[in-house]
């Protein structure tokens, strides 16, 4: 049997007419497809630069939510003993829940002759946000004079946002409040039998907080009254740079917790606002108070029911700036507050024995 094998062909001996050939596009369909290729390039863009702005605009808001948990204080300038001459010693404790450390300053009594003496009467004072212990535009050292000068131990310490050595996140008063009951029990093993807490803007709102928790105060004086929420937090903050309610609100108060550990609704403002406390409280406010509301300081002074409690409404008065604007009336106002305190405490335990 006779096989050959073919020999393939040379392609030119084929020929390239052979060879299919790609066909030259359409003009339309060359401008169509470029057409489409920058209208992936634009959409492309556009969702580059909306992914863009979304992470700023997260950024931006989480940046917002950590100076709310870190606000600036400046640090202390003096004490005590330079500002007014007083003896005073620093105190350091925990906060009641052991999550935070507390310091301050702690001013004994002294007696007429200028000794020092034990007093069973001590005033607390609770500073406002954005302060620390000496607050000067309320101002606490002008005010612990007067107390020192009524025979009272004055306890003057820093919500952690404001301490120097033992930082911590603002947190609208879940754990403030336990730093202002650590403060409390602090007095009563230094010997106090009568507390008054002396709160300023959020640290009156703080004292109302942590009188929710504890029968160890007795009276309390509210100035400026700041009581947190979203609501009260967010027109505060768009009185420094104006944005818009919705998506700003919910996205501070869904980035806080990251600071704080905390959340708004933990926050227990409505029933600060309308709890009755068995305990005198004197409530001074502002009408011009751009930072916390007058009518709300009014609903909590109205809810109460002890017979010492009592308001003033100062007409024109702007915000922790009330002792500044009548300092002579204020003074007096406070101390015939603080003596009929002790007059009636001084009753019940008369009672009592």
């Amino acid at each position: 049997m006779n096989l050959s094998i073919g020999t393939p062909q040379p392609l030119e001996s084929v020929g390239l007419s052979a060879v299919p050939q790609a066909l030259p596009l359409p003009p339309f369909l060359r401008t169509n497809i470029a057409a489409q290729r920058r209208k992936h390039k634009w959409i492309a863009t556009i969702a580059s630069m909306v992914a863009m702005c979304f992470i700023a605009v997260i950024i931006f808001h989480g940046y917002v939510a950590w100076m709310l948990a870190y606000p600036y204080v400046a640090p202390l300038s003096s004490n005590p003993q330079e500002a007014i001459g007083v003896d005073y010693e620093e105190v350091v404790f925990p906060s009641n829940s052991g999550d935070t450390t507390v310091s301050g300053w702690y001013v004994p009594a002294i007696t007429e002759d200028g000794s020092s003496a034990p007093s069973n009467r001590t005033v607390v004072f609770s500073h406002g946000y954005g302060a620390n212990r000496e607050e000067s535009w309320v101002p606490m050292y002008e005010l612990t004079e007067l107390l020192h000068d009524l025979r009272y131990n004055v306890l003057l310490f820093d919500y952690g946002y404001a301490s120097e050595q033992y930082k911590a996140p603002a947190t609208g008063g879940r754990e403030e409040s336990q730093q202002l009951l650590a403060s409390v029990n602090y007095a009563r093993s230094r010997g106090a039998e009568d507390i008054v807490v002396w709160g300023f803007s959020m640290g009156a709102g703080t004292a109302l907080q942590t009188a929710l928790v504890t029968d160890e105060i007795d009276a309390m004086i509210l100035d400026s009254l700041f009581v947190p929420s979203s609501e009260a937090l967010f027109d505060n903050l768009n009185q420094f740079v104006e944005l818009p309610r919705f998506p700003s609100l919910p996205l501070i108060e869904s980035m806080i917790p990251l600071w704080t550990g905390t959340d708004f609704g933990s926050i227990p403002a409505d029933q600060v606002v309308q709890h009755a406390y068995d305990m005198p409280i004197y409530v001074i406010h502002g009408t011009e108070d751009a930072k916390a509301s007058f009518e709300t300081a009014e609903t909590i002074a109205t809810n109460q029911a002890n017979v010492l409690s009592r308001s003033w409404i100062v007409e024109d008065g702007q915000h922790e700036l009330l002792f500044r604007k009548h300092p002579t009336e204020y003074i007096g106002r406070t101390a015939l507050f603080l003596s009929q305190v002790d007059s009636a405490i001084a009753s019940d335990r008369e009672l009592l024995q």
